[in-house]
């Protein structure tokens, strides 16, 4: 959640802001209207209690002096009920004031690009030069089929659409690209885990899915648990409303997970291929660090995840995202794109996102700093997504009879 007091004592800039990652004027102004009301519910509440403190001392002064206390009596009865509806007043314009700021996004931090959309997102730099093919490359459901790796027809019989069953070297692979993944990101000091696939809404709420992106999880039915959409989800959530202390930090983890996701809102997109599923594999690092290292920290998981695919030999590029294009919870973000010989252009691979205080101040995650309590920083990111990299190497390793090498560095996992 965003920090409420800055949003109030400073609005306009607060406002700015948010404007930069599309909150609309109606939205903020109608957030600024329930500041108002909870300060005057807060206003009516502590000036009634004042007076019912005030009166309620005259009690041994009317003893002392033989006054008749009936009057006395009544007036601070009638205060104690007025007081309890004021408070009654203060606490619901309270939940509605932060009702309303759960679907406010995080801010953008200051040096994030403007702009509408992907279209304006930024290049920062390319990494391997893609192959020159002296054949038409094929794309990778067609070299599914050739090679009998993933089945899609089946995936759709055993559940619906945007289902596939890997089967042969193509499931071997996956394990083998998990298996590395995992492998590289331990060497690079973050701890695996292996957590549940399940989380309750709690958890959710604590790392922004809910309640603005309910329509995108998979809930399971008269239970408050739903399929996780990422690992990201568990992992942040370890230290939900825990304090670390200062020696602890950084927390650096890796963990695989399969992920569920609706889609909701890619009707149309991406409907052949593994490109855009409902249930798909990842590997995920999350760190939760001191304020002062989360850049660094940043910098080191996009060098990760770089670093994965230059080992794997994929073309790749690094973008940072635009105003328009930065998630929901994420300061900053930096996508990582791998080339597609068969699509013949990038697509994403992996989002590194650095969100700050935001889901710390949602999951109440501190740490220690002397004798105060500060909010950790949090930051997420692929490392990386598996089916993507599946679709990757086929591409990108096919030979002209549909044939597909395997990368160098996967032969010992396979």
């Amino acid at each position: 959640m965003i920090d409420l007091k800055y949003l109030q004592n400073h609005f306009e800039e607060a406002s700015a802001k948010l404007h930069r990652k599309g909150v609309e004027e109606k939205l903020l102004q109608e957030l600024k209207k329930r500041f108002e009301t909870l300060k005057s519910a807060n206003r009516r509440y502590e000036e009634a209690r004042a007076e019912q403190n005030r009166l309620s001392k005259l009690f041994g002064q009317y003893k002392r002096e033989g006054k008749e206390i009936g009057e006395l009596q009544e007036s601070v009865n009638r205060l104690k009920t007025e007081v309890a509806g004021y408070q009654e007043e203060a606490r619901e314009a309270e939940e509605a004031l932060a009702a309303l700021a759960m679907g406010i996004p995080n801010f953008p931090d200051d040096d994030v690009p403007m702009g509408l959309d992907e279209e304006d997102n930024v290049e920062i730099r390319k990494v391997l030069e893609p192959r020159k093919f002296d054949f038409e490359p094929k794309e990778h459901w067609e070299l599914a089929e050739l090679n009998g790796w993933i089945d899609f027809e089946r995936g759709v019989k055993l559940a619906k659409s945007r289902f596939a069953v890997l089967k042969g070297q193509g499931a071997r692979i996956q394990t083998a690209l998990i298996n590395f993944f995992l492998e590289r990101n331990i060497a690079q000091g973050f701890e695996e885990y292996a957590v549940p696939f399940m989380v309750n809404s709690k958890m959710l709420e604590g790392t922004g899915q809910l309640p603005k992106f309910e329509d995108d999880l998979f809930k399971v039915c008269d239970e408050d648990l739903w399929l996780i959409p990422t690992a990201e989800v568990p992992l942040t959530n370890l230290y939900h409303d825990e304090i670390l202390s200062a020696e602890e930090l950084p927390v650096l983890m890796t963990a695989y997970s399969p992920c569920f996701r609706k889609e909701a809102g890619s009707a149309g997109r991406d409907t052949r291929g593994m490109i855009r599923q409902h249930q798909f594999a990842k590997v995920e690092m999350v760190a939760i660090t001191r304020p002062e290292e989360s850049d660094e920290i940043f910098e080191k998981m996009v060098r990760q995840a770089s670093d994965l695919l230059t080992e794997l030999g994929l073309p790749h590029r690094l973008v940072q995202l635009c105003t328009g294009d930065l998630g929901f919870s994420a300061a900053k973000t930096v996508d990582l794109e791998v080339w597609l010989p068969g699509q013949g252009k990038y697509r994403e691979i992996s989002s590194v996102s650095n969100t700050r205080d935001f889901q710390a101040r949602r999951a109440k995650i501190r740490y220690k700093d002397g004798k105060k309590n500060r909010l950790v920083h949090t930051l997420n990111g692929s490392a990386l997504a598996v089916g993507r990299t599946l679709v990757a190497i086929m591409e990108n390793y096919q030979n002209e009879d549909g044939s597909i090498e395997i990368p160098e560095v996967l032969k010992q996992y396979v």
